[in-house]
């Protein structure tokens, strides 16, 4: 479906905090983990109850900067990620802030009943950081690309969900999390990802951020699909499809009062993932519209499958989780919403 060109209100313009160049050969590209690393150390210097606890990766979780820096307040738990956990939550009874980091499939995967039952029963306040988050991992492949964690952690009673888009984002990201009572789940990417954020970017917990007005569809994304929201969002402007890109860096607590107003005054969503659909962000967002604002909702993301080894792009171009699938997903959105209207 083709719509007649509009005139593209100032409204539409990026905020100041957005990158102006989007374009993937010219734009600045970092992990999140770097923010990530980053935000410990600078915790390290201002908060002595901040600890650190790694189960064997810390070279890759970069948590190993931090251990230089603060040798008596890293653990290294080894290849026991259970144990990582239920260590954990002593060190936050005894009034610590600790950070647990492993890759992302392991935490939520081997311990997640320690999760659950010794840290979120007992509300206590640790940190779980998951790398390795998505397809993105690339040549690890199945067993260490995290795709169903979101899902995992956002059903836990207690448990805040963070997925920031960018390493300034998730720089940000932790700092919040250390401010706040109770568990928090962050999760983070290995290759470098596009930095669309400036440092002075606004970091709400709980509290969406739109990236890019628009009045024909709103786009929700997390993580690295804010970024491909985004080039999806300047390519359909061209053609005259006005899209709403929505940054939801928390998935729990989601901001409903957002994704309701998106909803009412876009008439038709699309959720963006790099994860499985079934019980992950989309399925956030949609529970959301199906309680206050039922409207048509396409969902981009990883459609009951494992990944594979290959290069981090060619693997989200093979996963249908590219600029051109989020375009795809706004027409059928579009189309279903003049449909309904119609009937």
């Amino acid at each position: 479906m083709k719509l007649a060109k509009k005139t593209i209100s100032r409204a539409s313009v990026r905020p100041k905090w957005l990158a102006r160049e989007l374009d993937l050969k010219s734009i600045e590209q970092k992990p999140t983990r770097f923010g990530y690393a980053d935000a410990l150390l600078e915790m390290g210097r201002t908060d002595p109850r901040v600890v650190v606890l790694d189960a064997d990766l810390a070279k890759s979780t970069l948590t190993s900067r931090f251990a230089e820096k603060f040798p008596d307040r890293f653990f290294d738990c080894g290849i026991a990620e259970q144990n990582m956990v239920g260590v954990a939550g002593g060190l936050a009874l005894a009034g610590k802030v600790p950070f647990v980091n492993t890759y992302g499939v392991f935490l939520a995967g081997r311990a997640w009943d320690q999760i659950r039952t010794s840290v979120c029963y007992g509300n206590l306040n640790v940190k779980i950081i998951g790398a390795h988050g998505g397809l993105s991992v690339g040549p690890d492949g199945a067993t260490h690309q995290a795709l169903e964690e979101i899902a995992l952690m956002r059903v836990l009673p207690g448990m805040k969900v963070l997925v920031p888009c960018d390493s300034n984002e998730a720089y940000r990201a932790t700092l919040a999390a250390a401010r706040v009572k109770g568990p928090v789940y962050i999760r983070l990417g290995r290759e470098p990802t596009p930095v669309i954020t400036s440092p002075r970017a606004p970091f709400r917990m709980g509290r969406g951020e739109v990236c890019r007005n628009g009045r024909d569809v709103a786009v929700f994304a997390c993580g690295l699909m804010v970024y491909l929201a985004m080039i999806a969002a300047e390519k359909l402007a061209k053609v005259g499809i006005s899209a709403r890109v929505i940054n939801l860096h928390t998935v729990k607590p989601i901001d409903q009062r957002l994704v309701v107003k998106a909803a009412r005054e876009c008439g038709a969503i699309v959720t963006c993932e790099e994860h499985q659909l079934m019980a992950g962000f989309g399925s956030a967002v949609a529970e959301v519209l199906a309680r206050h604002c039922p409207v048509p909702v396409e969902m981009v993301g990883v459609r009951d499958s494992f990944g594979e080894s290959g290069e981090p792009w060619e693997l989200l171009k093979k996963y249908h989780l590219m600029d051109e699938d989020v375009i795809k997903a706004v027409r059928k959105a579009i189309n279903k919403r003049i449909t309904r209207r119609i009937v």
